[in-house]
């Protein structure tokens, strides 16, 4: 995790990630997303709808343990929540997209189809609740059963993924939607397709190689900062 960036550096990235995720569907009106700052506090987008955000908008710094600050959106605890219990993630993307809300209505999570799912073998975390997270205790409950994993599906309500930088959430964002698009294909073709072993999956699930960094570029392309 990169600790050097400055506040204003840090602004700047929150919003690219925020633009980056409107641009390719992940939020709409809806969806957060944040970087961890330092052990004890983080920067979330603004707490109005991803869409409206421009270049001069600020995030809402938010200390990990303790009250909200005012005006902040209520699932945010969900970050505090994975903050504090996963010290390793240092960026965390709260979104809800299309193929991954349809296949949540079916009580699955995408299984590792191709090279995107690896990341999440043997599958995604699946909360089987449709509420919104908007008490301290549905955060820490959501928190423990996301457990190590990088990502939790919602049932009818989106997902959250965590990963070292923001710049990585997003990207586990990105896989995750994409096997959801995988596996409703399969599951419309009525075959019962090929699953990677986990050893297949282990040595697909890597980041070297510039992994993140060519799907950031490609997400944020042209955006004015």
């Amino acid at each position: 995790m990169n600790t050097t960036h400055s506040i204003e550096q840090r602004q700047i990235l929150v919003r690219k990630a925020t633009s980056a995720l409107v641009r390719c569907g992940l939020l709409t009106a809806y969806g957060h997303c944040s970087s961890r700052i330092d052990e004890d506090s983080f920067l979330v987008s603004a707490p109005k709808a991803p869409s409206t955000i421009v270049p001069g908008d600020k995030g809402m710094l938010v200390d990990i343990d303790g009250a909200l600050p005012e005006g902040a959106l209520g699932e945010v605890r969900a970050h505090q929540q994975i903050y504090k219990r996963r010290p390793e993630i240092g960026g965390i993307v709260r979104f809800i997209s299309p193929r991954l809300l349809s296949l949540s209505t079916l009580q699955l999570t995408p299984k590792v189809r191709h090279g995107f799912g690896a990341y999440f073998a043997p599958h995604a975390v699946l909360w089987d609740d449709p509420a919104l997270i908007r008490t301290d205790q549905k955060a820490t409950r959501l928190a423990e059963a996301m457990g190590s994993s990088p990502a939790i599906v919602m049932r009818g309500n989106g997902a959250i993924t965590g990963g070292e930088t923001l710049e990585q959430a997003v990207a586990l964002a990105w896989f995750l939607e994409d096997a959801a698009r995988v596996e409703l294909d399969v599951l419309s073709s009525g075959q019962e397709g090929v699953i990677y072993s986990s050893e297949q999956a282990q040595a697909r699930a890597v980041w070297d190689g510039g992994v993140v960094e060519r799907l950031w570029n490609h997400l944020t392309f042209g955006d004015p900062e």
